[in-house]
């Protein structure tokens, strides 16, 4: 585990390579052993493979989705809040598995955040994805997960920029 979480970056880009079936099983395997408040599993996943799909969800946000029309697969992560009070904590926990699994895989990826977010044209992040990918008015989108062959190498974050200042003892 400690060596995936030194090794993990946020890829961005992407080779034009498919993921294989067995792939996306284990990455669908993962993101369902994501543990969720009281066992409660308010989450939903939406994996998305079309290509016109993925040049829409590219367009979800403002700033920082671009990459998603490049990526093989977007996993969309949704929640209904009227199943659990922490449905936001359990999607972002689901985001972080999916985001390790598949590195564990030796795939890249990276989160876009798409609750509270705007589109260009200033309209709701995910008002825009529930209407790309027929989601109900009721669920709520958290974010998704663009995943892909890696077409970039990031080195990893040495443990001497590891912010230590942040940790605290007993009291702040």
């Amino acid at each position: 585990m400690l060596d995936l979480l030194r090794t993990r970056r946020s890829i961005r880009k992407y080779k034009a390579a498919p993921l294989s079936p067995e792939q996306i099983e284990l990455l669908k395997e993962a993101i369902l052993r994501s543990p969720s408040s009281r066992g409660l599993d308010p989450w939903e996943f939406i994996f998305v493979q079309d290509r016109s799909l993925l040049e829409q969800l590219s367009s979800a946000k403002q700033h920082g989705a671009e990459f998603v029309k490049h990526a093989a697969l977007a996993v969309v992560i949704c929640a209904d809040p009227d199943a659990c009070d922490v449905w936001i904590e359990d999607c972002s926990i689901a985001s972080i598995i999916t985001h390790l699994a598949a590195h564990s895989l030796g795939l890249g990826s990276c989160w876009v955040q798409i609750r509270l977010r705007q589109t260009a044209d200033g309209t709701d992040s995910e008002a825009r994805v529930r209407q790309f990918l027929g989601i109900p008015d009721s669920i709520r989108v958290l974010s998704l997960v663009a995943i892909g062959q890696p077409d970039q190498k990031l080195r990893p974050v040495t443990k001497d920029k590891l912010k230590y200042h942040k940790l605290h003892t007993d009291r702040w």
